[in-house]
């Protein structure tokens, strides 16, 4: 039996990039592991991946009636969350003075609003002494020119952490949050239209790591593993960087 046997996993935004590796992972560990996302598509391909112990939920988490389905389909076949993993977000440059309502509200829905209620509407089910992991970003702690409105969303969930943590400490639920540096994931995808834009950002973004690179999905899942788990039973309100030392220097 692994590190997490037995447990209910809910993973946010499950079906690519960090939340399907970090899926991959709990599974290995022992846990059955509901994940979302908004395309039924990649959210078939990831259970195909992932091979057993796995159920998805189609939905998005700024859309609260998805939220309601999701856990209502974890009541139904679980009755009880184990592990939260509030994973879904999304990330577009706006350079200050072009910043528009919709990209604010499209950044804020899915990082802040959604994230919030993810948690909230999952405290019925969550079970005493469990553990709550929110994904942040060194975006956060950073000040990345053009990233201003995704980084005060970050900024958010770190305050989250914090919060939540003091809100459920009689309920013994730990609350805790990981900040990736850059991830190879498909987010990138959606920050430029061209490949080449795209290989040039992310080697943009290697350069500013002290370790030369940018990070993969599993070893932001590793750490994610480390906080579900009780290898990290004494640790609470933190913010555990995994950025190659991008924020840390």
């Amino acid at each position: 039996m692994g590190k997490l046997g037995g447990k209910v996993a809910v993973i946010t935004g499950g079906s690519s990039g960090i939340g399907l590796a970090t899926a991959q992972r709990f599974v290995a560990e022992g846990a059955h592991v509901f994940i979302t996302g908004r395309r039924q598509s990649e959210l078939d391909a990831a259970v195909k991946l992932i091979g057993k112990n796995v159920t998805s939920v189609q939905g998005d988490v700024a859309n609260l009636a998805d939220l309601d389905r999701l856990y209502a389909a974890v009541n139904q076949q679980k009755g009880r969350i184990d592990i939260l993993f509030a994973n879904a977000g999304l990330g577009e440059f706006a350079v200050l003075g072009t910043i528009t309502e919709e990209h604010y509200d499209k950044i804020f829905n899915a990082n802040v609003r959604g994230l919030l209620f993810t948690v909230q509407k999952a405290l019925p089910l969550l079970k005493n002494g469990g553990a709550i992991i929110l994904n942040a970003s060194v975006a956060g702690s950073l000040g990345s020119p053009a990233f201003s409105v995704y980084s005060a969303t970050k900024a958010a969930v770190r305050s989250f952490a914090r919060s939540w943590t003091t809100d459920l400490k009689d309920r013994k639920i730990r609350v805790n949050a990981v900040s990736p540096g850059p991830i190879d994931t498909p987010i990138f995808n959606n920050l430029a239209p061209t490949e080449k834009e795209v290989a040039e950002i992310k080697a943009s973004f290697a350069a500013h790591v002290p370790m030369g690179r940018i990070g993969t999905s599993d070893e932001i899942a590793k750490a994610v593993v480390f906080l579900a788990s009780d290898d990290s039973s004494y640790v609470t309100g933190a913010e555990l960087f995994v950025d190659g030392g991008l924020a840390q220097i």
